[in-house]
Formats: structure tokens, C-alpha cells, sequence
């Protein structure tokens, strides 16, 4: 499949621009959590106060708190705070570094405060250790003390302190800013609410982000997967249609429908997957990893359980349902194989009333791909209810080691919350990966399918450079000692061939069941290339000539006639497009079609049905000998085409084709002595050789296999042999 990515070079600027929408998707889906934890931490039970620094401070409670501050924290409070008239200190605008250096000075200096201004049993005892009178505090006392007594006691605190949870040191310094604020009589329900509506609107921002990226990246994978799939269906058409008859031997026509359709469907969809799923799934993982090590590390082995949870999972259904992964698409081969003989031999079917045979093995092919398609759908559901219960189960155990982290105070609820949200996007990325993983493996094997037809190599090559005919010579088709055998065959189809079909003659060519009549004039087009020896057109090697410019020369009516959807006149342009309708009238004149054509109401716009299944088998002949009539090309080729007409149209549409064809080289390979009575030059096969070769009179008299073909078809009278018999006599 890896072959297959030069294709998505076109859309490299496109990819970047996913890319980079996939981060900005993952960092709005990785803020989302932090955005929920403050909502509970902040919003809920802090108030809607984010830390222990106070955005106003009295003048009096700055100096108690300047008690537990040393020299250089207390110059470092002053110069980011600014006393009012009233006895105020102001908060300046600080950056995000700042405030954390005035959060980390503040916060045991509160936490002492608030612990001495409590009114608690710990605090009437030191009152009455200090034998302080009614109505004067710890603060205000420490104010008076000695430097030397009062850096006693502040020691002894710091060491008390150090003990405890920094959670409990932040909760304790965030109660004593609310105290101040409520000190100071502002509207804490409207700070709290405050902090609430601010919060929410960002989350709603980040949502609407993530909507349009989603959107934006999903619009744009389908566009660069489709503009993938059809860069590659044309270039696997291009080379289909480039293949000679020795490579289409290698595919059959089934398998290179399903692999120019299914297969290219099935990477187009992992290809428009892999860029909202591949893409984003580690971006997501990792991120939400990062964001966890920052929330909370006592509880990072939660998510090496919940992977290695889900890489058992993965490896179990990996082991159970790849073999047959890989097996779907040949099964899908073998299906439109089947389907398509049946479809195609239809009338030969029930002429031979096997429907019931040709029933069991389509019900055989259908059933062998229905169980092999329910087996790997049942371990696709299977897989989501076990990932489901893994991440339940996660859940519940990061409750259960949260709640006793809240409890001993080393969590808040909102970081338990967020911790899941970031473990579930963790799973979640593993579990996006564990689909894209089930279902690159088919496509895979699809993109090994098209590889192999585009890397294929044609055995046939137009030269890179082509000879040019000499402009005044005559048209004609030389054989000079051509052997020919399949590829793969270890014997010659024919052998030693030696002919020349010339400019205004009819060369014919017969002989048995075979022979190698129809393999003979198949090397002309460069259906094949010959084995050994030269084919000449006009004097030069075919293979020296462009294939294109080789058969636009040529007339080329199969034994078979094939037709094309449409109408009579596009398949009889189908050689020349630009032909004017007084030549292809007259083609279909000389090749006795005007008749039937005529009968039909829309005369020759009527429609063709795909391969001509509207019309008769002599009239499908007669439509495939006028088409290469309409090309008025150099050299015709009739392989057997005469076979399908009865012997009065057989006759006239020979004596016109005659007159057609004086000027050209015409070629006619025949089983009927009576089509090729008159040609200037019969060549016999047999088995691969030239038996005889020269008119009909002078092989009736040379060539005991032509005499022998001719007797069986025709009587001695029609033969000119019953005068010489009588004679004799």
C-alpha cells in the first residue's frame, strides 16, 4: 500500500492544512477537561477564586502577612502591589510567571494566618501561653515581639507546615483570600458567578473550534481520498487498457473489475480514515498523557492497566480474525467470477437446463463470503462492548483511588474528574487505532492487488523511437520467418511463416480447427509479439512502430463482433469519429446493413445495448465489417467474420467489400472455401505451418490439405471438377 502514496502528492497542501487542524482539534479537545476541573475546583468550591493572590488586600492584613514573609518576598509583594488612598493594595497587571511566584509567597503565609486568626482550641491555648488580654490577637501580638522570638516561632510553624499537602496549603491560603474579600465586603456570589459565565464561554468557544475543525478535516480527507482513489482507478484503466492479450492472461476480467472498484474503495475509505483517525489518535494520546502527568502521577498506572487491557484485546482479535481479513477479497474475486459466467452464459445455461448446477455454486461462492463477512463483523462486535467494559472498569478503579486522594487531601474532585476525561481520551486514541488497525490489513491487501496490476510489465513497448515508412510505398503485410509461441508454452503456435499480403490484394488465410489462423493475424495489431522472426507493415517492423500509429492503419474486424453501448452511428464511428454521414451510409451499404437499419424506426441513432444484445448475431457481423469500413484505412483484417452471414449476403457483401478494398491491403481469415474462392493469394495452415500457399486452382491441384477442406464443403460440380471427371472417364 506504501506504493501507493506518491498519489498524495497532489494533495500535500491540503494535508498540511489537516494537520494542522487535527492539533488545534486536540488541544481545544485537551482544554476541555482542565475548563471542567476548575469549574468544580475553582468555580464550585473555591468561589470562583482561582489562588492565593488577592487582586485587593488591606493595608493591615499585607503587614500580617509580611510577619512569615522574608526581606526579599516582601520587596517582591510591594513592586507587583500598589496602596490605595483608602488603605488598598492593588494587584498590578501581572503575567502568567508572575502571579505563580506571588501564589508560591503567599500561600503558607495565609494558611499561618488563617490558622492563628481561627478561633479553635489550638488558638485559646497560645493565647493563654502568651497570657494575651481580651480582644487582642496572636497577629497583633507577633507584631510586638522581639525579631529573635518571633523567627523562633515562624520556624516552628514552617516546620509544622512542611509536613502537610500542598493541596491543603493552597485550600487553606485560597479560604483566607475569600475572608479578606468578605472583609472587604465584596460580592463573592458575584465573583463566583463571574468566574462561572467566563469559564463556560470559553468551554462553549472550545466546542465550537472542535465542531468546525472536525468538519473542516472530515470535508477535506474525503476530498484528498476521493482525489486519491481517482488518480489511482485511472492509472490502473490506463494500464488495463495498455496490457497485451499475455497480461490480461494473468488477471482474469473479474478480478480486474473488483480490483479497479472494490479494491480502490476499500483504500479510499481507509485513506479518508487515516487522516481523521491515524492522524489525530497519537496527537490525542499523547497530549492527554502529557496532561495527566501534569494533573496528578500517583495515578499514571491506571493508564498503563487500561492499555495493556486493550493491546491484549487487540492481539487476541488480531490472531482470530486477520487470516480471514485478508481472505475477503479474494472470496469478493471469486464471487463476481461466478456471478458473471452465469450472467454471461445465460441462454447457454438454460439451453442445458443446469440451472440447478450453476445455483449451488453461486449459492457456494455466496455462502463462503457471508460466513467469512459475518465472522469478522462478529469480532468487530465483540471488540466494542470489551473495550466499553474496559473503560467502565477504569473509571471505577480511578474513582476509587481518587476518593481516597480527596480524602487524605491530596486531590480536589474537579482533578479526579479531569483525570478521567483525559484517561477516557487516552483509551479512546488506542481504541480509534485498534478500528484503523482491523481495517488497514484489507486494505492493504487491496493496495498489494492494484500494485500488482500497475507494476506489471507489458511485454509489448512502444519504441522511443519509431521508423517513418517511406511516403511512396505501397501498403502491404510481410511474414518473414515469424514463430510464435504463448508465454509460458513450451511449443510453437506457428512456425517459420513466410508470406506477403500486397497493396490491392485479398491474402486468405484457412485451414483446421487450430491451425493458428486467428493467432497468425493477432500479431499483426501486436496483440502479441512474435517469438522470432519479423512482421512487416510497409516495410517496417510492427515493433518498430508506435502501437497507435500501427492500428490506426489497420481495419480490425474480430471473429466475434463487439459492440458498444450507444447508437448504430457511434459504433460506426466508433473508428472515426469525425466520419461524414455519406461515409458512414455507404459503409453500411457495403457491408449489407442498410437494410436492417433502415427497418428500425430511429434508423441509425437507434440504441445499441451493451455488447449488442439487441440485436442478431449476423447483424452484429455485418455492424462490426462497417465500422472498419467507415475508417477507410490501409490494410483490413477479417478474422472469421464472415462465419455469422448466409451465403447470399456472404456473396454480395464480398463482391462490394471488393470494390472497397482495391486499394488497400485486405487480409481475411475464413473457415468457408466459398468466401475465398477469388482471393489472389489462400494461405493453408496446418498445425502452425504454411502447407500451401497460391490461388484456388493452383492448391486444388498443389495442396492435398486444401483440396481436402474444399471437397468436404463443396460439391466437384461447384469445385469445377465434374468436366474433368468426365473427360476422364
Amino acid at each position: 500500500m506504501l506504493k501507493l502514496v506518491k498519489y498524495l502528492k497532489k494533495s500535500a497542501g491540503i494535508i498540511v492544512v489537516i494537520i494542522a487542524l487535527l492539533f488545534l482539534q486536540a488541544y481545544c479537545d485537551l482544554s476541555l477537561p482542565s475548563y471542567t476541573s476548575d469549574i468544580i475546583n475553582v468555580g464550585i468550591q473555591q468561589g470562583g477564586i482561582e489562588d492565593a493572590v488577592p487582586s485587593q488586600i488591606r493595608d493591615e492584613s499585607l503587614k500580617q502577612l509580611f510577619l512569615f514573609m522574608t526581606t526579599e518576598e516582601q520587596q517582591v509583594v510591594q513592586k507587583h502591589y500598589e496602596q490605595k488612598e483608602d488603605g488598598i493594595w492593588k494587584l498590578k497587571d501581572v503575567t502568567k510567571d508572575e502571579r505563580e511566584e506571588l501564589n508560591s509567597i503567599f500561600a503558607q503565609p495565609m494558611m499561618i494566618a488563617l490558622t492563628l486568626s481561627a478561633d479553635s482550641e489550638e488558638t485559646k491555648q497560645m493565647k493563654e501561653q502568651m497570657q494575651l488580654p481580651e480582644g487582642v490577637s496572636i497577629l497583633d501580638a507577633m507584631m510586638q515581639m522581639p525579631q529573635e522570638q518571633l523567627d523562633q516561632m515562624k520556624s516552628q510553624m514552617a516546620e509544622q507546615i512542611e509536613d502537610m499537602p500542598e493541596m491543603m496549603v493552597d485550600q487553606a491560603s485560597v479560604s483566607y483570600v475569600k475572608a479578606e474579600y468578605k472583609a472587604q465586603d465584596m460580592d463573592l456570589d458575584q465573583l463566583q458567578s463571574q468566574y462561572m459565565k467566563i469559564t463556560g464561554i470559553k468551554m462553549v468557544a472550545m466546542a465550537l473550534i472542535i465542531m468546525v475543525a472536525s468538519v473542516s478535516v472530515a470535508f477535506l480527507s474525503c476530498r484528498v481520498a476521493a482525489g486519491f482513489a481517482r488518480d489511482v482507478r485511472e492509472d490502473v484503466y490506463k494500464k488495463v487498457v495498455s496490457f497485451s492479450n499475455a497480461e490480461f492472461n494473468k488477471f482474469s476480467t473479474a478480478s480486474l473489475i473488483t480490483r479497479s472498484t472494490n479494491d480502490v474503495q476499500q483504500i479510499q475509505l481507509v485513506m479518508s480514515m487515516i487522516f481523521r483517525i491515524v492522524l489525530y489518535a497519537p496527537i490525542l494520546g499523547i497530549g492527554g498523557f502529557m496532561k495527566v502527568l501534569n494533573t496528578n502521577t500517583s495515578m499514571a498506572w491506571i493508564i498503563g492497566v487500561a492499555v495493556g487491557s486493550i493491546l491484549l484485546v487487540v492481539l487476541v482479535l488480531f490472531a482470530v480474525a486477520m487470516p480471514r481479513f485478508k481472505k475477503l477479497q479474494t472470496l469478493i474475486d471469486r464471487m463476481n467470477l461466478v456471478t458473471r459466467e452465469i450472467l454471461t452464459g445465460l441462454s447457454v445455461i438454460r439451453a442445458f437446463s443446469t440451472e440447478k448446477h450453476e445455483e449451488k455454486r453461486f449459492e457456494d461462492a455466496n455462502q463462503t463470503l457471508t460466513k467469512t463477512n459475518l465472522f469478522v463483523n462478529r469480532c468487530m462486535t465483540f471488540m466494542m462492548p470489551t473495550m466499553m467494559l474496559i473503560m467502565n472498569l477504569i473509571t471505577l478503579l480511578i474513582v476509587y483511588v481518587g476518593a481516597h486522594s480527596i480524602d487524605d487531601g491530596l486531590m480536589q474532585v474537579g482533578d479526579m474528574m479531569a483525570f478521567i476525561q483525559y484517561t477516557m481520551q487516552i483509551i479512546m486514541s488506542f481504541l480509534m487505532l485498534t478500528m484503523m488497525s482491523i481495517m488497514l490489513p484489507r486494505a492493504s491487501v487491496s493496495g498489494n492487488r492494484i500494485s500488482e496490476v500497475l507494476h506489471t510489465s507489458l511485454t509489448i513497448h512502444d519504441p522511443e523511437k519509431d521508423k517513418i515508412q517511406e511516403q511512396s510505398k505501397e501498403s502491404s503485410v510481410e511474414f518473414k520467418h515469424v514463430s510464435f509461441a504463448y508465454p509460458g508454452a513450451s511449443e510453437n503456435v506457428l512456425t517459420d511463416l513466410n508470406f506477403v499480403a500486397k497493396h490491392g490484394e485479398t491474402t486468405a488465410i484457412i485451414g483446421s480447427t487450430g491451425s493458428g489462423k486467428s493467432t497468425l493475424v493477432n500479431l499483426i495489431p501486436r496483440f502479441f509479439d512474435v517469438t522470432e522472426g519479423q512482421v512487416l507493415v510497409n516495410g517496417v517492423d510492427v515493433r518498430d512502430m508506435k502501437q497507435h500509429e500501427l492500428r490506426d492503419k489497420l481495419g480490425y474486424v474480430p471473429q466475434k463482433g463487439v459492440l458498444f453501448s450507444g447508437t448504430i452511428d457511434s459504433n460506426l464511428r466508433y473508428g472515426c469519429e469525425n466520419a461524414s454521414k455519406e461515409t458512414i451510409e455507404k459503409a453500411a451499404e457495403i457491408a449489407q446493413a442498410t437494410e436492417f437499419i433502415s427497418a428500425k424506426t430511429e434508423g441509425f441513432d437507434s440504441p445499441i445495448a451493451q455488447g449488442g444484445t439487441n440485436v442478431s448475431g449476423g447483424q452484429k457481423q455485418r455492424l462490426s465489417i462497417a465500422r472498419a469500413i467507415a475508417k477507410n484505412p490501409e490494410i483490413y483484417i477479417f478474422d472469421d467474420s464472415f462465419s455469422a452471414l448466409d451465403y447470399k449476403t456472404d456473396v454480395v457483401l464480398r463482391q462490394a467489400l471488393k470494390q472497397e478494398t482495391k486499394d488497400a491491403v485486405t487480409i481475411i481469415v475464413a473457415q468457408r472455401i466459398s468466401t475465398i474462392l477469388h482471393a489472389e493469394q489462400i494461405l493453408v495452415l496446418d498445425e502452425g505451418r504454411i502447407v500451401g500457399k497460391g490461388t484456388h486452382e493452383e492448391l486444388m491441384k498443389t495442396c492435398d490439405v486444401y483440396r481436402q477442406i474444399a471437397m468436404s464443403q463443396l460439391s466437384e460440380k461447384e469445385l469445377g471438377l465434374g468436366k474433368e471427371a468426365g473427360d476422364h472417364e
